[in-house]
């Protein structure tokens, strides 16, 4: 299996609901380190997996409406902990809609897999990985 990865960061704020969370519970802020590996059983014509900087843009264009936001003001985000595994799965369902509308530069049937994940710390990270297509 082949992988090419980029990543990006966003600077975020947000508060949890749950006991569980602690004084995390009021709001805070964070800036996670996000990457994202698009995986393929065989390179393109030209020896890639995707285009790299097609990949960068994708990621950064899914991440724009994140960054330096309340992620407690987001409508879509109401009443739900947008803790980062809960990041990772919104980053992977934007990231997948992109690969399957063909926006990094190969068929996007072609791709297999995405990993996104999301580091809160240099010591603590969070994955979501998912195979794109039923073979």
């Amino acid at each position: 299996m082949y992988a090419v990865e980029v990543s990006d960061h966003i600077m975020i704020a947000h508060s949890f609901q749950g006991e569980v969370f602690g004084p995390a519970q009021r709001l805070h802020g964070a800036t996670f380190a996000v990457s994202a590996a698009f995986m393929a059983d065989t390179l393109d014509a030209n020896g890639i997996v995707v285009d790299i900087g097609r990949a960068f843009e994708v990621l950064r264009q899914v991440l724009a409406p994140l960054n330096y936001r309340n992620l407690d003001e987001i409508p879509a985000f109401k009443s739900i902990n947008t803790t980062t595994e809960f990041l990772t799965k919104h980053v992977f369902d934007g990231l997948a809609a992109a690969v399957k509308n063909g926006e990094l530069g190969r068929d996007g049937r072609d791709i297999e897999i995405i990993r996104v994940t999301v580091a809160e710390s240099p010591t603590a990270r969070a994955w979501y990985e998912r195979a794109l297509w039923q073979r």
